[in-house]
């Protein structure tokens, strides 16, 4: 499952010839998203893709008139595949305890990735402080989303109890140790910091309820 941290898929499914789709705009993509995710936005000029893609220069601004809607589509790729195994997550775990549980183990997981490098939108909102730009605006977006999902499955993981939390916070509680664990697991290692995210989990279902 994918949580987000990787490249994915740009949102404009279906038809390849629909919203300027085209091989060659899925190459630039692919290859923009794997440097971006590894090297560093700012760090990859368009010259880099070219190169690494390869096309000319005309056929990348054919398809992305900026390196600004490169990196939007790049970020729009990951959410969409992060937004879809979540709610596989969801679909197939059978509570919304074990979703959590699954969206968890999903962040472990990718952790253990040879490739992986942190998470792909945190690593971009250090690139894009302005809160007004439009990279920062998608990534916030999609953390109002990510937040808003686990509100709700915790919402129905604590139901009436009469020791009930706030969903709300065991939401963030649950982001704030994601975020920790995709910066830590590099330097303190992926096993330690995975065993520390599912125990912190566990607690956030059993003690606040």
């Amino acid at each position: 499952m994918a949580t987000p941290t990787r490249p994915g898929p740009d949102s404009s499914s279906g038809n390849p010839r629909a919203h300027g789709r085209s091989e060659a705009r899925e190459r630039l993509l692919s290859t923009a998203s794997a440097l971006f995710y590894r090297e560093g936005i700012r760090a990859v000029g368009v010259e880099r893709i070219l190169a690494d893609a390869p096309a000319t220069r005309a056929t990348f601004y054919r398809h992305f008139p900026s390196k600004e809607d490169l990196v939007l589509a790049y970020l729009r790729g990951v959410d969409t595949q992060t937004r879809a195994d979540v709610q596989a997550a969801i679909e197939t775990a059978p509570s919304p305890a074990d979703a959590l549980r699954a969206i968890g183990t999903a962040v472990v997981d990718d952790l253990a990735r040879p490739e992986f490098r942190g998470c792909a939108f945190l690593k971009a909102a250090a690139e894009y402080p302005h809160p007004d730009d439009p990279v920062r605006r998608m990534i916030l977006d999609h953390r109002a989303w990510y937040v808003a999902t686990l509100t709700e499955l915790f919402a129905q993981v604590f139901g009436a109890s009469p020791r009930r939390g706030k969903p709300e916070h065991a939401a963030r509680h649950f982001v704030m140790m994601r975020d920790g664990a995709m910066s830590g697991a590099d330097l303190d290692g992926v096993d330690s910091v995975g065993a520390a995210f599912h125990r912190g989990v566990e607690g956030l279902l059993t003690v606040l309820h």
